[in-house]
């Protein structure tokens, strides 16, 4: 099986162009094609930052505890990160946490990008108003042709800057099947993720990483991975879906 990293002279062949699998690798924080996020319209998006700086999304489950991508807490301390909640700045208001536990899915493989899901709890109770709230796990799951919400505060361009004001954009479900033939049947993508597609110029870039691809009101996604950027190949997602007993199992095993 191939991996999905970086490796020299190791190539893809996408749609007749060569791909270097170096340019497979995890998202990590603007949204390619998007537009400014309306003021409050996403309460449950998180800004990820280290020092100050934004480098991952996430969302709010509970008061408690936040959902984003194991690839952007692996081998990090609780020290090194805090939660921003309720604003759609980079650079003004909000609220900050401190972090209290990481859990990054036993199973998380970074070579192939699997099982990339992982929940912060928070080290005190995050209030909600109407700016800061908790989306739910989805009931069922995600088919082809759903139409998705991803925001984040991912680059808008690559190479390119983060922008300041939260970003939004809608998108198409992409069954797996098609994802992995967009991909030339590398066994790269797997059924406990999601894709999404809808046209070149369109999609997740650096600093999405973890942030929430939504359906119908429900976080059915966690950004992973893609080839940078919105060059017309699928995101790739977690399935929340698929990992849905493990988030509950952790935040019940970790009361308050």
């Amino acid at each position: 099986m191939i991996r999905v990293v970086a490796i020299a002279f190791c190539l893809l062949i996408v749609d007749g162009s060569v791909i270097h699998m170096k340019d497979i690798y995890p998202m990590s924080s603007r949204i390619v094609g998007g537009q400014d996020a309306p003021e409050g319209a996403y309460p449950y998006q998180v800004s990820l930052r280290s020092f100050g700086s934004h480098f991952c999304g996430g969302s709010i489950l509970n008061s408690k505890w936040i959902l984003t991508a194991a690839h952007c807490t692996i081998n990090k301390s609780v020290n090194s990160i805090q939660v921003v909640v309720g604003t759609n700045s980079l650079t003004t208001g909000g609220v900050q946490y401190l972090v209290e536990r990481i859990i990054v899915h036993e199973n998380y493989d970074g070579g192939v990008i699997k099982n990339d899901v992982s929940v912060l709890k928070v080290a005190e109770d995050i209030p909600f108003n109407e700016r800061v709230q908790a989306i739910q796990l989805p009931d069922c799951d995600t088919v082809a042709g759903a139409n998705l919400t991803l925001t984040g505060w991912g680059r808008t361009s690559y190479p390119g800057y983060l922008p300041n004001r939260l970003q939004m954009i809608n998108l198409t479900a992409l069954s797996t099947e098609a994802c992995r033939e967009r991909f030339s049947g590398v066994n790269s993508v797997f059924n406990s993720q999601i894709c999404s597609l809808t046209k070149s110029g369109e999609g997740a870039c650096h600093g999405d990483s973890g942030g929430p691809l939504v359906e119908d009101g429900h976080v059915v996604g966690v950004v992973s991975w893609g080839m940078p950027c919105a060059r017309g190949y699928p995101d790739v997602y977690s399935r929340v879906y698929s990992f849905k007993d493990w988030i509950q199992a952790k935040i019940l095993e970790n009361p308050e």
